[in-house]
């Protein structure tokens, strides 16, 4: 495990991330004005935060969860889901540029090796496709960790897909900059701790894992059916292998609303009457701003006018 810690000061809490330094998940930790100012510990993959973190080596971890063009970090998921018990602390949200990095002087012609971090080679794999096709894509344990190779090995014929952070560390030099396959790239990180749960600040979101007793007809809609009666809106919902059988699956469900509030403890109680192995994995701040609908003419506002109207021939 590479443990680089900035700062010494024992007293301060720590963090850990997925490592090494240049890294998107660094970067998106050092945008938290809180989180840079505690010892910040990098780490070699995803599954060693978080189980440092639940061991309590580590007072916190911060991993990537969600990227816009490629979806979930299964990596993460499943280790949230299966191995850990961790509570979801924020979320951080960073526009993402993937680069082209190769030793300085080469030429994209020259290149015959392209390493990365599998998520991040999905977010290129057009540019590759039409600017490398002849190129071998190898999996590296993060983008910097490919950029920190591809400058060790100081050859023209190997490139890295990394942040422009990973080329100012290693002195790599951009072939190609912003090569992700579509405009409005965006990661989403979480910060996890052991026990503690934020307090409500009125913009918050929850996330829960609904293990089915049996799968049986309309199982997940009497799931939702829940949220629905109580006017809960849920802003993802994903399903993974529970690992026991073929064709069993849990589901994983972001909801509006924090677990202080009445109505969405009230359908995570009802819910564990029927599923006793629902799992929370938090409440915490929105990285979304609350949508406020100001027009006159929302489906709302149009349905009282309606209903005004006609009440006034009475």
């Amino acid at each position: 495990m590479e443990r680089a810690f900035h700062g010494s000061n024992s007293d301060r809490s720590s963090v850990g991330y997925l490592g090494p330094a240049g890294t998107f998940t660094e970067e998106a930790l050092l945008s938290q004005r809180d989180l840079s100012e505690m010892s910040i510990v990098a780490m070699t993959s995803i599954t060693e935060v978080i189980e440092a973190a639940s061991s309590g080596d580590i007072d916190y971890g911060f991993v990537p969860i969600e990227n816009s063009i490629e979806g979930t970090v299964l990596a993460t998921l499943d280790s949230l889901l299966f191995d850990a018990d961790l509570l979801i602390q924020r979320e951080v949200s960073l526009e993402v540029h993937q680069n082209l990095l190769a030793v300085s002087g080469t030429d994209i012609s020259e290149i015959r090796e392209v390493y990365s971090y599998p998520v991040a080679t999905a977010q290129v794999r057009y540019f590759l496709r039409n600017n490398l096709p002849q190129a071998e894509i190898k999996a590296s344990t993060s983008t910097a960790e490919a950029a920190k190779f591809v400058a060790a090995s100081k050859d023209r014929t190997k490139a890295a897909i990394a942040p422009m952070a990973a080329a100012k560390e290693y002195g790599l030099e951009a072939i190609r900059s912003s090569i992700e396959d579509h405009p409005g790239n965006e990661t989403r990180f979480l910060l996890l701790h052991r026990r503690h749960i934020p307090k409500p600040t009125g913009n918050d979101k929850t996330t829960v894992v609904c293990f089915q007793v049996t799968d049986r007809p309309g199982s997940l809609l009497s799931i939702l059916a829940q949220f629905s009666a109580r006017g809960i809106n849920l802003t993802k919902l994903d399903s993974r292998p529970t690992r026991r059988q073929l064709g069993e699956y849990c589901f994983i469900i972001d909801l509006e609303g924090h677990i202080a509030d009445s109505l969405v403890a009230d359908c995570l109680r009802e819910l564990r009457t029927t599923l006793p192995e629902l799992k929370f994995l938090g409440s915490y701040p929105s990285s979304r701003s609350p949508k406020v609908d100001e027009s006159n003419n929302s489906p709302q506002r149009g349905a009282q006018d309606w209903i005004d109207e006609l009440r006034g021939r009475i």
